[in-house]
């Protein structure tokens, strides 16, 4: 079984979506022998903003149209992330980023280490509020992963990895691909959504037959 999963790191439901995607792989676990492998993607919400990101207050009160729709979509989504086990301190989260350096930084990444790291740059925007748009908050993050952070440094001041989040996007539109978490079971199934572990555990035993 193979999955690819296509997320932002900007995004609060790719995280719960990936959430309910370990939770369906452990029911996968208990029932089957199979092994799952999951392929993370590089997407961008928003790939116009500034390299340096903008004021997450502005750029949130102007994509909802309010600050009271703001408000109520934050409080949705702490109450979503809370149900399935996250926290979410948007009280802390200074800056809607460009995740493209996130992206890059994954891509170059060994298979084994990537979900490690999409897990610590989920964690360190929306808990500790991390500004994912610095390269000293990715080296922090790589440092906690166990990756050694002066060859990375030297590898993303070259530009390394561009290539590949390119690709990723690309394909992504390819396959069409508007909107995130987005999953593809075993190159059958697509689903775009944070749906439920109990959903995506289905849809895993579907792509299967």
């Amino acid at each position: 079984m193979h999955i690819d999963l296509y997320s932002d790191i900007a995004c609060p439901w790719c995280r719960i979506g990936k959430q309910n995607l370990a939770r369906a792989l452990q029911l996968w676990a208990e029932q089957n022998d199979e092994p799952v492998t999951v392929a993370y993607h590089a997407y961008q919400l928003d790939p116009e903003l500034p390299e340096e990101g903008q004021a997450f207050d502005e750029a949130m009160i102007r994509k909802m149209g309010g600050a009271d729709s703001m408000k109520r979509v934050v409080e949705h989504v702490t109450g979503a992330g809370a149900a399935v086990g996250l926290t979410f301190r948007f009280d802390r989260v200074g800056k809607m980023p460009n995740t493209r350096l996130a992206h890059r930084f994954v891509a170059l990444l060994p298979e084994e280490k990537k979900e490690e790291a999409v897990e610590a740059l989920f964690k360190s925007y929306f808990e500790d509020g991390g500004d994912v748009t610095q390269m000293t908050e990715i080296l922090a993050v790589a440092e906690q992963i166990g990756v050694y952070a002066p060859d990375l440094q030297e590898r993303l001041e070259r530009g390394e990895g561009e290539d590949a989040v390119e690709a990723a996007l690309r394909r992504g539109r390819q396959i069409g691909v508007q909107g995130v978490p987005f999953f593809v079971f075993n190159n059958r199934y697509a689903l775009s959504g944070a749906y439920p572990a109990e959903e995506l555990f289905g849809l895993m035993g579907g792509a299967r037959v």
